[in-house]
């Protein structure tokens, strides 16, 4: 009993396993029936509505295209099944997404020394301006260049904390403006400098009575950019150090006034890098809230007299915030610090986009290489961004071909590393639209490379409406007394109506007397329960594979319950309609199954059968028992089977005979069986025909075998393995010899026993 209930319980988990594997596999067939078959799920009324569902989808505006018992909606299809359903491609709307350059300037070629160009004129993007056409679904793919200019002007402002810590650092910096001029020279003949300090919120001062500094700010703009560097060491050096209670500085209220400031820093559209020089860490929002201030920063520009005015009344900008208005801007960032900070600015690189770190000396004596190293590590990478994509708009980077014949995809589809001056890069972008805006006015995006001011201006437009949509009729008489617009060969129903010509109210369609129009008799099912009784007329469901359909004035046909063969609809050879199988030409058969081609019971001989059966669907049906095979060519029983195959059986069996040197070129034509007696040979009266064979080799011995066909048109030898020879006790030789012959005597045995072996072909042993 207990093994009893182990089998039992074991059985009843493995019929647990068995339902759940089959209902998952029900899920994901229905699933992906459901997936494949978008434009039938739609239920598209309109041809706009159908081209928005997806790419596949397409409407056929033939007027007498649809079928008894079809709705509207069936008009929206996949294009292939649209076909197949007879609708001429001239008469399927389809429309199809493009795009167009607007402004296409090429990248500039230019050295360093030549014809002095305005930043504006140089070009480093293309295309500058393009319109894309789109359509649901449909992805619009463009390229994207980018070409790092030679002699590309670079405005740099230099923004300094000048807390107390930093006094030999401001020292060391009274020389920087005309050394950074010289150094830049080599890479930029256009080539501006600015000047900025900043501490923290302002606070009482801070410094000892023997300390020569003024009290804590939070930012100064004290040199706008110039050209002149002398101006720049000038200014420096009439700078003092400052105070601060608190280690971290109230640096990103400095670089948001930075970036938020253009005209008061003179940025140019051109290279901004801005260099942020510190040995401490740094505020950020929610720090204010320790000296009262609870209102978050508004990333707006409150410079007064050059002089930051409200850093009393805003918080600190977040990072997030920070990030963006840089970007928003172009600027490039490099961080100068000191070793003892570098991990706290290496971990706020990685959240600021094409920004840099660099390790200041003890007294920033080394400020100079830090920031060349800096602008060549920033300015030797491209990272593309784009601006906030319009609801339903997906932008995907598919690939970048950059320096060396490197190429990326996904992620690294965006971006190129260790460029040089004058190489060229380039990237494939994607765009898609999932749906239609709700209003479908065009919207416009921009591409750009992070740092650097130029970019692509995209306007996108949406393909929301068919064509035919413009050559609509409104009010329409087809349209059952002006009940609709007549459009792409259907009627778009007012509100309030239904039905193909919008013959019906919404407020009749349950009413009873409409809904014995669609019963076939009155024991029958409405629309034979396989459509939708609507204004008396029957509109039949959708199935979800679109090959499927119902059909019919009450929905009582379709053209998936025929027959089947080989599991397929009317055998592959045939069309089901109303359930009933049509069959191709030369088929026939409930399921077009039997085929009437003969040419595949053709003998070698040319004849049907081999003249020893009849054709029925294509197969041989041999009428002569002894005749098999498909085409009734083999006779296992036939006179001279034994003969045919004597010398192939000797070779594979006993390893000799005429053909035991080509024996596997000529004898593998039949499987062989080797048995140990006569007695275990097959036996007449098998399923298939046999023939016994016995025969002699050239030393008069005899072996047994029999040769046969089976069922599967396989030819079969068992052989008894072991030959049968004759002795000198056994045997009463007989030799005819030419030209007349006697009978030996026993004494004379021995020299006609030699006769014979010299000459085996003129004797006859005769076994006794």
């Amino acid at each position: 009993m207990y093994v009893a209930s182990e089998i039992n319980h074991a059985d009843k988990m493995d019929l647990k396993l068995l339902l759940i594997s089959t209902l998952l596999g029900f899920i994901c067939y229905s699933s992906a029936q459901q997936e494949g078959n978008e434009c039938i799920k739609a239920i598209a009324k309109s041809c706009g509505e159908c081209i928005q569902v997806g790419v596949k989808c397409g409407w056929c505006m033939d007027p007498g295209f649809l079928k008894q018992g079809e709705a509207t909606s069936t008009r929206c299809d996949e294009l292939e099944s649209l076909r197949k359903r007879g609708c001429s491609s001239t008469k399927v709307e389809n429309p199809q997404g493009s795009q167009r350059p607007l402004k296409n300037k090429a990248v500039t070629n230019r050295n360093k020394g030549a014809e002095n160009l305005r930043a504006e004129d140089i070009t480093q993007v293309q295309p500058q301006k393009i319109t894309l056409s789109l359509r649901s679904g449909e992805p619009q793919s463009f390229n994207l260049k980018f070409k790092r200019a030679e002699d590309y002007p670079i405005d740099l402002y230099y923004l300094m904390d000048l807390s107390y810590s930093m006094k030999d650092d401001l020292e060391n910096a009274k020389n920087l403006g005309t050394q950074l001029m010289l150094e830049m020279s080599k890479i930029t003949s256009d080539f501006r400098i600015g000047f900025g300090s900043f501490v923290e919120k302002k606070l009482l001062n801070p410094c000892t009575g023997d300390q020569n500094c003024t009290s804590p700010f939070s930012y100064k703009n004290l040199l706008t950019l110039t050209r002149n560097g002398q101006e720049f060491n000038t200014l420096v050096g009439q700078q003092q150090i400052d105070g601060n209670l608190d280690s971290p500085e109230g640096g990103f209220d400095a670089i948001m006034q930075v970036a938020v400031c253009g005209e008061h820093i003179g940025w140019r559209n051109v290279t901004r890098l801005l260099v942020f020089s510190t040995d401490a860490g740094f505020h950020f929002a929610g720090d204010g809230k320790l000296g009262g201030i609870v209102l978050p920063n508004d990333g707006k520009c409150h410079l007064e007299n050059n002089m930051y005015t409200v850093s009393h009344y805003y918080d600190h900008p977040s990072i997030a915030h920070l990030v963006q208005k840089l970007s928003d801007n172009n600027i490039q960032t490099i961080f100068a610090v000191t070793e003892e900070f570098q991990p706290v600015y290496m971990e706020l690189k990685n959240l600021i986009p094409k920004s840099a770190v660099g390790i200041l000396s003890a007294n920033s004596s080394n400020v100079i290489n830090l920031i060349i190293d800096a602008y060549n590590s920033l300015s030797s990478e491209v990272i593309l961004e784009n601006s906030k994509l319009p609801e339903g708009v997906t932008i995907m980077y598919q690939s970048s071909r950059c320096k060396n014949g490197v190429t990326g995809e996904g992620e690294m589809g965006r971006k190129c590393s260790d460029i040089s001056i004058g190489d060229e890069v380039s990237f494939t972008i994607s765009i898609t639209a999932k749906q239609c805006p709700k209003m479908g006015k065009p919207e416009t995006i921009k591409i750009k490379p992070l740092g650097f001011n130029e970019e692509v201006e995209i306007t996108l437009n949406f393909i929301c409406e068919c064509d035919c949509h413009k050559d609509g009729i409104e009010n329409s008489d087809i349209c059952h007394n002006g009940n609709g617009t007549y459009e792409c060969g259907a009627c778009r129903c007012n509100e309030g109506r239904i039905g193909r010509q919008c013959e019906c109210s919404t407020n009749e369609v349950t009413s009873e007397d409409l809904d014995k129009r669609c019963r076939k008799d009155s024991g029958t099912d409405i629309c034979s329960n396989n459509g939708d009784c609507v204004c008396g007329t029957c509109e039949c469901k959708k199935r979800e594979n679109p090959e499927e359909r119902y059909s019919g004035m009450f929905c009582e046909c379709d053209n998936f319950n025929c027959d089947r063969s080989n599991n397929k609809l009317c055998g592959g050879h045939g069309h089901c309609e109303c359930r009933v199988c049509i069959c191709d030409a030369n088929w026939i058969g409930s399921a077009c199954d039997c085929s009437l081609d003969t040419t595949t019971c053709l003998a070698s001989n040319k004849q049907i059968c081999n003249g020893q059966g009849t054709c029925e669907c294509g197969t041989c049906r041999c009428t002569n028992p002894k005749f098999q095979g498909p085409s009734c060519e083999i006779c296992p029983t036939c006179p001279g089977v034994c003969a045919e195959h004597k010398e192939c059986v000797q070779c594979r069996a006993f390893g000799t005979g005429e053909k035991k040197d080509t024996c596997e070129r000529d004898c593998s034509y039949f499987n062989l069986i080797k048995v140990k007696n006569r007695d275990k040979l097959p036996q007449p009266g098998q399923a298939f025909p046999l023939m016994h064979c016995k025969e002699r080799d050239a030393n008069d011995c005899w072996f047994y075998y029999t040769y046969a066909v089976n069922k599967k048109s396989e030819k079969e030898v068992h052989v008894m393995e072991t030959l049968d020879c004759p002795t000198g006790s056994d045997i009463i030789p007989i030799v005819g010899w030419r030209g007349g012959g006697h009978r030996a005597d026993r004494p004379g045995f021995a020299s006609h026993l030699e006769a014979a072996h010299d000459h085996p072909r003129q004797e006859r042993v005769l076994q006794v």
